[in-house]
């Protein structure tokens, strides 16, 4: 009978049978409170295991963590390069638990770059990665990643996503995967992917911080992860729990900086925050205005709030923050019941501060002054000044154009609105340079709106398509009517308003230019027909210059079906127009 030969093999290192028993030295590392408490247990005759030089170190990083100057001591002091002498010799026995923190406290007590106990100790935890437990890795992610960056342990760092990415399926609870997009989630595009099927998978279980640290996570790293902000608004509007002011706040900056539009999400925002707003400091206020603005969302009350709340701070008002409160209104077109008492205060800040401000600022903030009507002639003659306009000329940087293109709308409003305004205005030159939306791809609106105003006018004579103004915006058709509502050829007219003027045959008498101009869904305020600053001020523009204006919005042209329909529109919304006119 065969009888098997039993064989016998050497322990693994990683095979532990069971955790020793608490011992005095145990008992002493946990309750010392100096240094010296911990150092004196290496050469004091306790019978040390194999984990207790780790747990010491451990403990010697958790005292010194508020100490840099002691750390530095620390370092070359004798007994601690034995310490960690002895953890070199021992790294292949110590706790997988115990590894990870040990490799955290080597970094936070500073050891030098090419330490080889340190290098020694990563290179363990390498070699375990495959075994430790996913909760051991997430705390490496939580407490190592910028240690790993800085110390150029990018290999460490590399390996430990991969498996992170690997093993995604064993996260199951929401504060791990909240961590991980948190800490790790910009590391990784992969990984970043896999936590936000995890999220969606376990958003149900998610709080409201848990929900807030999540989108500001997002927001951070500007991933508009659409059907995940549809998860996290949906429970935002069905659960009924109470947020914080701070969370109500990031919640706000979140949404806006992702540029995602949620009706119920914005309601409740603005309507959880109402009552917060006395306690709101002026830097909150003015980060809530902005949030607003980028979502789109004008609510009456709380703006009407915020107004209040900071003329009732007006000693501590900073100009920083008014300027991104003004920035914000100017963007919604938003016109406070205390105007007065609003841009007083804005005029007092910017009489002594305007011309002291970065150029790209000032541009902005008489604009926005533009745009509310406000602007004073002082304003104007500091922006419109040749030494600030000439370095934003020619410029091909999209910023700069985009603040050239202001220039010229400020210039507009100098020449059309303010009649006693006596210069400096922007040279004839440069006006003519100023870069144009019209070469930019046709959205379905425009396209349709064209096409049925070429089949109205039959012939090109009869007006104009993409007009390129010299007041800085572009008209989506020009005609000239007669007294009796008749096309007249554009070609033969003088046409100042243009570019480049053409002509030099006056208008005959009683003869009506009109504007037509297309309003886009993203024109307009959220759930609102009320159009947004910029486009406000351009419309204000075209009338201003003489035309007749003819609305297209999109929500009209929309319930138009044929081709007939959209020309008898456009031929009654231009009856219309100069009917109004006549009858003022």
């Amino acid at each position: 009978m065969h009888v098997p030969v039993e064989r016998h093999y050497p322990p693994s290192p990683y095979h532990y049978s069971s955790w020793p028993k608490h011992q005095e030295v145990d008992h002493l590392i946990e309750k010392a409170t100096r240094p010296e408490e911990l150092l004196e247990l290496l050469g004091g005759g306790y019978s040390l295991h194999r984990n207790h030089p780790a747990l010491i170190l451990i403990r010697l990083s958790y005292l010194l963590s508020e100490k840099p100057k002691e750390k530095a001591l620390l370092v070359e002091d004798a007994r601690f390069l034995q310490l960690v002498s002895r953890i070199d010799s021992q790294v292949s026995s110590i706790w997988h638990g115990t590894l990870v923190k040990l490799l955290r406290s080597m970094y936070t007590l500073v050891l030098p770059q090419m330490s080889k106990e340190l290098r020694s100790v990563e290179q363990e935890v390498r070699w375990r990665l495959r075994r430790l437990k996913y909760k051991h890795l997430v705390f490496l992610v939580e407490s190592c990643t910028s240690y790993m960056q800085e110390q150029h342990s990018q290999e460490l760092l590399a390996e430990l996503l991969m498996h992170l990415e690997r093993r995604w399926t064993e996260i199951n609870d929401s504060r791990t995967v909240v961590t991980m997009m948190m800490k790790a989630g910009h590391l990784s595009e992969s990984l970043m992917n896999r936590l936000e099927d995890k999220c969606l998978e376990l958003v149900e279980q998610f709080g409201p911080d848990e929900l807030r640290k999540v989108l500001v996570t997002l927001a951070a790293q500007s991933r508009r992860s659409v059907p995940l902000l549809r998860a996290i608004s949906y429970h935002l509007v069905q659960k009924p729990f109470p947020l914080t002011k701070g969370v109500l706040l990031d919640l706000a900056y979140a949404y806006g900086k992702l540029n995602f539009h949620q009706t119920q999400v914005s309601q409740r925002l603005a309507a959880d925050l109402l009552p917060f707003v006395p306690s709101m400091t002026l830097g909150e206020v003015a980060r809530c205005t902005k949030s607003f603005a980028f979502l789109k969302w004008l609510n009456l009350s709380l703006f009407e709030a915020f107004t209040q709340h900071l003329l009732s701070r007006v000693q501590d008002v900073s100009l920083t923050h008014l300027c991104s409160i003004l920035l914000a209104f100017a963007r919604l077109n938003f016109h406070p019941e205390q105007e007065d008492e609003f841009f007083k205060l804005v005029h007092e800040k910017l009489d002594s501060m305007l011309g002291s401000l970065e150029p790209t600022l000032q541009v902005d903030l008489v604009w926005a002054l533009c745009v509310l009507q406000q602007v004073r002639e002082a304003e104007l003659q500091t922006v419109l000044h040749p030494g600030l306009h000439t370095q934003f000329l020619g410029s091909k940087s999209p910023k700069d154009q985009s603040t050239f293109q202001k220039l010229v709308h400020i210039n507009t409003t100098a020449l059309l609105e303010h009649p006693e305004y006596k210069g400096p205005f922007l040279p004839a030159s440069a006006v003519a340079l100023c870069p144009s939306s019209s070469s930019k791809q046709m959205t379905p609106l425009q396209k349709e709106l064209q096409e049925t105003l070429k089949e109205l006018l039959g012939s090109t004579d009869q007006g104009r398509l993409d007009v390129v103004t010299q007041y800085g915006w572009v008209l989506d058709a020009e005609v000239l009517l007669d007294t009796d509502g008749h096309f007249l050829p554009l070609r033969d007219f003088v046409a100042p308003h243009l570019a480049q003027p053409v002509g030099n045959r006056p208008l005959p008498p009683g003869a009506k230019r009109i504007a037509f101009l297309r309003w886009e869904f993203p024109n307009f305020n959220s759930r609102s027909k009320d159009l947004l600053g910029r486009f406000v001020l351009a419309r204000r523009h075209v009338l201003a210059a003489g035309f007749l204006v003819v609305d297209v919005p999109y929500y009209e042209w929309l319930d138009l079906k044929s081709g007939w329909q959209k020309g008898a529109y456009l031929k009654d919304k231009m009856r219309k127009a100069v009917a109004e006119e006549l009858a003022k």
